[in-house]
C-alpha cells in the first residue's frame, strides 16, 4: 500500500500525449517555494478552507473525538484530539474540509491507470509517477512500472533523484522517461533551499545519462534562488558534460501557488523569510541565451 494524494487525469504536462499522473505522498526535498506541501509528510494530513466553509457545524457534530469547534477564524482542530479519522470531511457539504492521503493497493491504481488506455492509446500518453517523490516508495513504485510494462503502457517518473542509486537503477530499466527537477548547482544552497545537498542528486543524473535513460531537466526559475547568471552557467556547464541526447530543459518561473495550501494545511509558507520572486523576462531570455551557449535547448513551461 502506498498513500496517494491525488489522481490527475489528462494530464498533458507531465510527459507526452495525454497521461495519468499519479501522485504519491512523501518526499525527502523540503523546498522552501513548494507548491505541493501536502505531498512532504508521510501520513495523511487534513486540509481546511476557510472560505468555502458556511459554518454549518456538520463536522463538529459529527467528530468522535470533540477535536472541532467553530469560531470567528472558521473551524478549529485540537491536534492532540484529532486522529484524522475523515468523518469531518464526509460529511463536509462544501468540501471545506479536505483529507490529502489515501492508501491504495497496486491493483487498485492498476485500475485507475488501465481505465486511461484509450485517452493514451490515441494520444501516445501513459502514466506519469510523481509526488512528492515516489522513488520513496521503491517497492511499490517498481511493482507499478512493471504491471504498466506488461500493458504496454508508457512510463514517466517525475523525480528529484534524491534516492539510492540501486533504487534508480532498478527504475531506470523499467520506465522510458525522466522528468528530473535540477534545483541548484550549490550544494550548500540547495541544502539551504531544498533541505538537502545535491551531490547525491548530480550523481543520479550522471548515472541515468550513461545508462541511456530518456529524460528532461525541469529547472523552477527563481529570482533569489538560482535564478543567477553564476549558477545558470554552472548548471549548463554540467549539463553539457553528460551523454544526453534531447538536451531540453524546461523553466519554470517561481509562482507562490504553494502558499494557498500551506494556509489550508494550517502551516507557513518560506517559513524563513527568503526573498523569491518571478525572474523578469529579461532573465528569462538571458537564462534561455545561456543554455544555447551550450548547446542546450531551453524553453519556458512543459
Amino acid at each position: 500500500m502506498a498513500l496517494i494524494f491525488d489522481i490527475k487525469r489528462y494530464a498533458i504536462n507531465d510527459g507526452p500525449g495525454i497521461r495519468i499522473t499519479i501522485f504519491m505522498k512523501g518526499c525527502p526535498l523540503s523546498c522552501v517555494w513548494c507548491h505541493n506541501p501536502e505531498g512532504i509528510r508521510v501520513s495523511p494530513e487534513k486540509l481546511y478552507t476557510k472560505k468555502k466553509c458556511i459554518g454549518c457545524k456538520s463536522c463538529v457534530d459529527a467528530c468522535p473525538h470533540q477535536a472541532l469547534m467553530l469560531t470567528p477564524d472558521g473551524i478549529v482542530t485540537n491536534e492532540e484530539l484529532c486522529t484524522l479519522c475523515g468523518k469531518c470531511v464526509d460529511v463536509c457539504p462544501t468540501k471545506a474540509m479536505e483529507m490529502s492521503g489515501t492508501n491504495y493497493s497496486v491493483d487498485q491504481l492498476m485500475q485507475e491507470i488501465v481505465k486511461e488506455t484509450a485517452f493514451m492509446d490515441q494520444s501516445s500518453g501513459g502514466v506519469t509517477f510523481c509526488g512528492g517523490e515516489p522513488l520513496m516508495h521503491p517497492d511499490m513504485l517498481l511493482d507499478l512500472l512493471y504491471r504498466c510494462g506488461e500493458e504496454g503502457i508508457h512510463r514517466v517518473v517525475d523525480t528529484t533523484l534524491y534516492a539510492k542509486p540501486e533504487v534508480v537503477n532498478k527504475v531506470l530499466d523499467n520506465c522510458e522517461m525522466f522528468l528530473i527537477d535540477l534545483k541548484h548547482m550549490d550544494s550548500e544552497k540547495h541544502r539551504q533551499f531544498c533541505g538537502v545537498p545535491n551531490e547525491r542528486i548530480l550523481s543520479n543524473i550522471k548515472m541515468i545519462s550513461e545508462g541511456g535513460a530518456d529524460f528532461f531537466i525541469r529547472i523552477p526559475l527563481i529570482e533569489g534562488v538560482n535564478a543567477d547568471e553564476e549558477n545558470i552557467k554552472r548548471s549548463a556547464e554540467f549539463l553539457s558534460s553528460i551523454s544526453w541526447e534531447r538536451k531540453t530543459v524546461n523553466l519554470l518561473p517561481y509562482h507562490d501557488i504553494g502558499k494557498n495550501k500551506h494556509e489550508k494545511l494550517g502551516t507557513l509558507y518560506n517559513r524563513r523569510a527568503i526573498s523569491m520572486s518571478t525572474p523578469s523576462e529579461e532573465i528569462q531570455e538571458r537564462t534561455i541565451s545561456i543554455f544555447k551557449e551550450y548547446g542546450i535547448h531551453a524553453l519556458i513551461g512543459g
